[in-house]
């Protein structure tokens, strides 16, 4: 459809260009690719909870093992679970960064969603990456009194830096 001569305007567009993009680090690029397709609203607010639990986690918050293994043992899609375990073991500094980003991202992504929609701007449909609204095969039963692994207390150092600066050696001439 077009209007005013204007293209419909692909809303996934950031996402696939950071899932792409070399200079992104890899865990980056998968979590942006697994969000490529979800629906603004539910991508969004899917990663703030996902970020939220492992935060609360990580700060010692009580509830936050229980949010987690609520979260990992839902009876919807898997798109929280795709995004958890994409992160999982990866060190914690390393996945909040990343769920920080990618909340960031998602947040921008449905602003210019809602911006488009209001001045009647066309936008290319969002083709579901989930053929259902129920998870694909088992779904864990997790204890929210679960032991937390190495990765969540692993310290990346003094050198650690949040942003991208990841270029893979073999691909700079």
């Amino acid at each position: 459809m077009k209007m005013d001569g204007i293209e419909p305007f692909d809303l996934d567009l950031t996402l696939k260009d950071a899932s792409l993009d070399p200079n992104v680090r890899v865990s980056r690029r998968i979590v942006a690719g697994i969000c490529i397709g979800m629906p603004f609203e539910d991508a969004y607010y899917s990663v703030r909870e996902l970020r939220e639990a492992i935060e609360w986690i990580h700060e010692g918050e009580p509830k936050g093992k229980a949010k987690l293994t609520t979260i990992l043992g839902n009876q919807c899609d898997d798109f929280q679970r795709a995004i958890y375990y994409a992160l999982a073991g990866k060190g914690i500094v390393l996945i909040l960064d990343d769920l920080l980003w990618l909340e960031e991202l998602l947040k921008i992504r449905g602003e210019f969603a809602g911006e488009l929609h209001r001045m009647k701007r066309p936008t290319m449909p969002l083709i579901s990456p989930y053929v259902a609204a129920e998870p694909d095969g088992p779904v864990g039963r997790f204890d929210a009194d679960f032991e937390i692994g190495a990765s969540w207390s692993f310290d990346p150092g003094p050198g650690y830096l949040a942003h991208d600066q990841v270029v893979d050696p073999k691909l700079s001439l």
